[in-house]
């Protein structure tokens, strides 16, 4: 019996952020995957190791978390003002589905970088040394991010003291904006509350009736206040993905939630959208050691931000839900602002369960809709590896 040889594909392993992922670009992909169907679905399963019955995606190069499970595509633009296109798919771990409903924050950082040692960006535009601009289409949301890349003899630069909590070694910063970040879901209209509410009275079944404010910024999240579902907001990854009870909670909680945002018309569409939208719990600031042993202490930040990403407790926090938090905090009213003890504010210091993060935003208010103009926050990326990939050539 004949086996289909396995062939190689120019690939990536970069750390954005406190994710990971493989990189490609769009033209090194087999011609039948550079278009979104069937192919290309197949054909990132099989790269990351997916569905894996098992959880652990031993045969592919997922790490068996929603933080390692993901896939990058990136292109030239076609876009005027725009450097390179973005694509990004979120591999579910034991089921045979690829979620391209949102984007990925923390791997936002490394699409510049990418970009540039991959040629996508006109050299003229790219300084020896210094900071170079990376105007970013974000394909999933329609969104411009524009990143800020330092440059060192010609080349990025990744090594640097730049300290992310929920990344173990220090690396070069890079600054993301991410520009009217308001996110324009199908079936929300384009606004930033879809409810028209900063906080809504939302009915989980089996839950109760909790307070919610449900935004669409950086990705759709929805955040509600830690004591009313049992929680204090310094819990840490095992006090939540040990309880099939809180998880199955949670993910009624989305179900419910997504319905009230216009994301899905009943709850159990949930399941075949698991990356959006979020559930995140919110609470005041409070003494907690984080995941590395570090003491954070309550005089050190504004509030606590616990959010579920793939159905499990993040250890740190998504980029795109902290747009979220950033963007919920400059708005009076929301549970968000009110946790961090209300009134205008452009940034906070959040506490997760790695540490903390700084998220900047910048709201305005006109005929009584808010809008927000930019959300700002710091990551930093590597390269880890870099050749190619190699799946069955029958895998897709």
């Amino acid at each position: 019996m004949a086996h289909a040889a396995q062939i190689k594909i120019p690939a990536t392993y970069i750390r954005g952020g406190t994710s990971k992922g493989v990189f490609f670009r769009l033209q090194d992909l087999p011609e039948r995957a550079q278009v979104p169907g069937e192919a290309r679905d197949k054909l990132l399963m099989r790269v990351i190791g997916s569905p894996d019955p098992y959880g652990k995606q031993i045969d592919g190069m997922g790490g068996a978390t929603s933080s390692t499970s993901k896939t990058v595509i990136v292109s030239k633009s076609t876009r005027p003002d725009h450097d390179v296109d973005y694509l990004f798919g979120q591999v579910s771990i034991d089921k045979p589905f690829v979620d391209w409903s949102g984007n990925c924050g923390n791997l936002s950082a490394a699409v510049g970088p990418f970009a540039i040692a991959n040629g996508l960006v006109d050299l003229a535009n790219i300084p020896p040394d210094g900071v170079a601009t990376v105007r970013i289409w974000q394909a999933n949301i329609g969104k411009t991010i524009i990143a800020h890349v330092p440059m060192t003899g010609g080349a990025v630069q990744e090594t640097g003291d730049f300290e992310l909590d929920g990344v173990t070694f220090p690396a070069a910063e890079v600054q993301l904006e991410f520009m009217d970040p308001a996110a324009e879901e199908e079936g929300a209209g384009g606004s930033m509350f879809p409810t028209g509410n900063l906080v809504d009275d939302l009915e989980v079944p089996g839950v109760g009736t909790l307070k919610a404010t449900m935004i669409n910024a950086g990705i759709p999240t929805i955040f509600v206040n830690a004591e009313a579902i049992g929680y204090t907001g310094t819990e840490l990854q095992e006090a939540i993905n040990g309880d099939p009870k809180a998880l199955a909670m949670f993910e009624t909680i989305r179900a419910h939630g997504a319905v009230r945002m216009g994301l899905i018309k009943h709850v159990d569409e949930a399941a075949k959208r698991q990356h959006t939208p979020k559930v995140a719990f919110v609470a005041k600031p409070a003494d907690y050691v984080a995941s590395s042993g570090k003491p954070v202490k309550a005089g050190d930040i504004d509030l606590l931000v616990r959010a579920m990403s793939m159905g499990k407790l993040h250890h740190a926090m998504m980029g795109t839900a902290a747009v979220a938090i950033g963007t919920a905090a400059a708005i009076p009213g929301t549970l968000v602002n009110l946790a961090a003890g209300g009134g205008e504010r452009n940034a906070v210091r959040f506490g997760h369960p790695s540490g903390t993060l700084r998220v900047g935003a910048e709201a305005n208010q006109a005929n009584g809709e808010w809008s927000v103009t930019k959300a700002i926050m710091s990551r930093s990326a590597r390269v880890l590896m870099e050749g190619w990939v190699r799946v069955p050539g029958d895998a897709f």
